[in-house]
């Protein structure tokens, strides 16, 4: 798919797809469901999963569906940063038992200084991205995905 002469076209549709879901969770009156039950954790990891197509937010996608299934926004903020700890995990263990990283060329300890840096930074955009999301101002997150989205289908077609 990353390889189509569509490309543009795809990320753009992703984009507005978006766009559309975090303008229905935004426009959504939320239950104010206390936790997450399995349906919904179920639900809100087949917008993860899907989310692997190129353009479609999975952040926006995860946090969205929780907000759409009836979730408090600090819950659903919350499972949403916490569901992509296992992918990462996951994936730097294959890195690992693959032998990826003998073959990067990269010291120790440039490696383990890059860790905690990305770490640190990591978590400083999570709390930053966790103020927004209860604060309500996805709405914000929705307009920049549709304009972006919309320069992405018109730079393919013009």
């Amino acid at each position: 798919m990353l390889e189509s002469p569509y490309i543009l076209t795809i990320v753009g549709c992703m984009l507005l797809l978006t766009a559309t879901l975090l303008s229905f969770a935004y426009y959504a009156r939320p239950r104010q469901k206390e936790q997450i039950s399995y349906r919904d954790a179920f639900i809100i990891g087949l917008g993860q999963a899907l989310a692997v197509l190129p353009g479609l937010s999975r952040s926006g996608t995860t946090i969205a569906t929780g907000l759409i299934l009836g979730n408090k926004r600090a819950v659903v903020a919350e499972f949403s940063f916490l569901m992509v700890i296992l992918p990462i995990l996951g994936e730097s263990l294959l890195d690992v038992l693959g032998g990826d990283l003998a073959n990067i060329g990269v010291g120790l300890v440039p490696l383990a200084v890059g860790f905690v840096t990305a770490f640190v930074s990591g978590c400083l955009a999570c709390r930053f991205m966790l103020g927004i999301v209860n604060r309500g101002k996805l709405i914000w997150f929705a307009a920049y995905c549709l304009v972006v989205g919309l320069v992405s289908i018109g730079s393919y077609i013009f």
